[in-house]
């Protein structure tokens, strides 16, 4: 059965009275990594029962919603639906003070990760990208000696942490002007896949790191989490405009001006983590023509295998 065929959780989710198809979206014409226009529809549902089609570029592999929500759409969605909904999917309270005990744990995994490139003495500023209430933020600036800089669009977990006494800046940072001021560190924890335009942010990132900085992203991987209850449609969920899977996230790395120091699969076998530094210069290099294939040809064989 589907995580959204369950009773009990179809009842919660329906009790938030989330009108889905009541929000303005948007049509995708082109792939966001490779530009092309050619796509196949995956899913026409998410795991939370909404009519949410899922579409994978057959040029390059990217699997992303189409059409989605507007930024305006998610921005509500985000300020007053995002956490009841994952609260009613897992049957449990998840907010800005609940998930502090998962983000600690978070943050003391991939700070052991991220140590050989942080132990650095000319590293002296961090700016975290989306993220939330500042525990993963102000732990790597305890542990590296950094001075942290928090940007998240949603204000009750931007003002958790600025308690924690990291500077904190309530947006997006795709819109917001910094000026001349560059990072030593960027990190972009478990946000990546909820952005509208990861091309754009990370060309981004590229202009606000320094020359001699550090990024650190994840992804959740959209192939270990359909494996993982046998099921493409679980892996889908509205909240989530992306899907990357290794080939892409390399592919939009090496595109954005990134070269890739190390790669690795998180404790809870659903995330991969990178380390990088800048690039001389950015490298078209889409995922291989065959690994699109594959990934094509195992969604099928997923859908229509029942365990």
């Amino acid at each position: 059965m589907s995580h959204a065929n369950s009773p009990g959780r179809r009842e919660r989710i329906a009790n938030l009275g989330y009108d889905y198809l009541a929000q303005p979206r948007e049509a995708v014409a082109r792939c966001n990594l490779c530009g092309e226009s050619e796509f196949v529809v995956l899913t026409h549902r998410d795991r939370y029962g909404y009519p949410a089609e899922a579409h994978a570029c057959r040029h390059c592999g990217l699997v992303f919603l189409n059409p989605r929500m507007t930024a305006e759409a998610y921005g509500r969605f985000y300020d007053g639906v995002y956490r009841p909904l994952v609260s009613a999917f897992h049957g449990r309270q998840i907010d800005a003070h609940t998930i502090q005990g998962e983000q600690r744990e978070y943050a003391v995994e991939r700070a052991g990760f991220l140590r050989p490139f942080l132990s650095r003495e000319d590293l002296h500023s961090m700016l975290d990208i989306g993220g939330s209430t500042g525990v993963v933020a102000h732990h790597f600036a305890r542990e590296f000696a950094l001075e942290g800089t928090l940007i998240d669009p949603a204000p009750l977990e931007v003002a958790q942490a600025r308690s924690l006494g990291l500077e904190t800046i309530t947006g997006l940072v795709e819109e917001h002007d910094f000026g001349r001021r560059r990072f030593d560190v960027v990190i972009i924890c478990q946000t990546v896949d909820h952005l509208l335009d990861v091309a754009g942010t990370l060309a981004r990132v590229r202009q606000l790191l320094s020359d001699d900085g550090v990024l650190f992203v994840d992804i959740v991987d959209f192939r270990a989490a359909y494996l993982r209850n046998w099921s493409v449609e679980d892996a889908v969920k509205i909240d989530h405009p992306y899907y990357l899977t290794e080939p892409t996230m390399a592919a939009y790395l090496r595109g954005s001006g990134f070269e890739i120091m190390r790669a690795d699969y998180a404790a809870d076998h659903l995330h991969v983590s990178y380390a990088c530094r800048p690039a001389a210069d950015p490298s078209e290099a889409r995922p291989d023509p065959a690994s699109v294939e594959r990934l094509l040809s195992e969604v099928r064989f997923v859908q229509n295998t029942q365990r």
